[in-house]
């Protein structure tokens, strides 16, 4: 017998979020996500994302056995922004039962009629800094801090359910050079030179002045919102979660792994990398204390991998070769900390211009992710 409830107290969303966590339990490529990112996520007084948007969150019971959970978000920001009548859904996860999977979507298809909206897309949540889509290729490969692993099965299960695909997002692994090409440096040094720009000091400012950090990294999330604007699944941030991003960024920064391109002072491009956290998730299992503390420490002053989290240009400085500026600082800094390898994060397939950066590299296509589509019946 499969029951599906809705949840909502912080007792049951603890549920929510440990279902994940066991059924990846023993698994070395899922990164599972921290109980306290995930309680913020969903909080309406720390989101500000639910100003323009609603969430239903369900868990499905097998024989008295959590075997499934599904979030649904009206994303109205996007819908208007869109003209789409589309409802989200995110944190889809499932024992391999498609009886269960079908419960739990038919919750949404429910909710889904009674809002008037004609398809359900997904994986996808509040804003295009979260997870996004299904993985579809790659699953002996790991997993990034900003990626969901999941199971084989899945994509049997949302065939099964006649879903279609929307959008992909390509992930790549690099492997990071011995040394840097001294034609990047020259470039890079050239661009500077004839563009007036400079490089901040991210270092410096992180031990003596960390007030105008902030207004630098909040500048580079004012050029992430504008860059990314015309991409598949965004919606504009706001001030609340631009700085709620800026603590998240702050968490894994390492000095060396972030440029920003400034002129007359301000931020007209960046690049942030991150070690990667994949160990650290997996020791941690939903909490950094105890077990995560050490694995953290060892990711942030030895890493052997490095994710890419964004990369972004201001329009009014786009093909000024800025770009070259951050590759040239963010390759010194990686081949400095004795980074192994860069994964990009998900890369929206038609998103060639962040593609074209890594064309010269030594990079392989890695993984593949989905993003769903299925329609509301009549």
């Amino acid at each position: 017998m499969i029951e599906v409830r809705q949840i909502s107290g912080k007792r049951d969303k603890k549920k929510f979020f440990k279902f994940l966590i066991d059924l990846y339990k023993g698994n070395k490529y899922a990164a599972p996500n921290l109980y306290a990112d995930e309680f913020a996520e969903f909080d309406p007084n720390v989101n500000d994302a639910f100003r323009f948007a609603d969430c239903k969150m369900f868990l499905a019971y097998k024989d008295g056995k959590i075997a499934g959970r599904i979030a649904g978000i009206w994303h109205r920001g996007s819908n208007q922004k869109t003209g789409l009548k589309q409802l989200r859904f995110t944190r889809f996860d499932v024992i391999d039962d498609i009886e269960v999977t079908r419960a739990l979507f038919a919750k949404l298809f429910e909710w889904a009629k009674e809002l008037g909206m004609n398809e359900i897309i997904g994986p996808i949540s509040f804003s295009d800094l979260n997870e996004e889509g299904m993985l579809i290729e790659g699953f002996d490969q790991d997993s990034t801090y900003i990626e969901i692993y999941n199971y084989p099965y899945y994509v049997e299960h949302m065939r099964a359910l006649g879903a279609y695909k929307v959008v992909d997002w390509n992930c790549y692994r690099m492997t990071v050079p011995d040394s840097v090409d001294p034609r990047l440096a020259r470039i890079a040094a050239a661009i500077q030179k004839r563009g007036g720009y400079e490089l901040l000091d991210v270092a410096g400012l992180m031990k003596r002045d960390k007030k105008s950090l902030d207004r630098y990294v909040m500048e580079c999330l004012d050029v992430l919102d504008e860059s990314f604007a015309h991409l598949y699944g965004t919606s504009p941030l706001n001030e609340k979660q631009k700085r709620r991003e800026m603590n998240t960024i702050y968490q894994v920064l390492v000095p060396e792994f972030a440029a920003v391109v400034l002129k007359d002072d301000h931020v007209v491009s960046y690049g942030f990398v991150m070690p990667s956290m994949l160990k650290v998730l997996q020791k941690a299992r939903g909490s950094i204390v105890p077990f995560g503390i050490l694995p953290y420490i060892k990711a942030m002053t030895h890493p052997e991998v490095a994710d890419m989290m964004s990369i972004g240009v201001r329009a009014d400085h786009a093909n000024q070769g800025t770009v070259a500026m951050i590759m040239h600082s963010v390759l010194c800094g990686l081949i400095k900390r004795g980074v192994k390898y860069l994964e990009t994060g998900p890369e929206l397939e038609t998103n060639l211009n962040v593609q074209n950066l890594w064309k010269n590299f030594d990079r392989k296509l890695v993984k593949r992710r989905r993003c769903w589509g299925l329609a509301v019946p009549d």
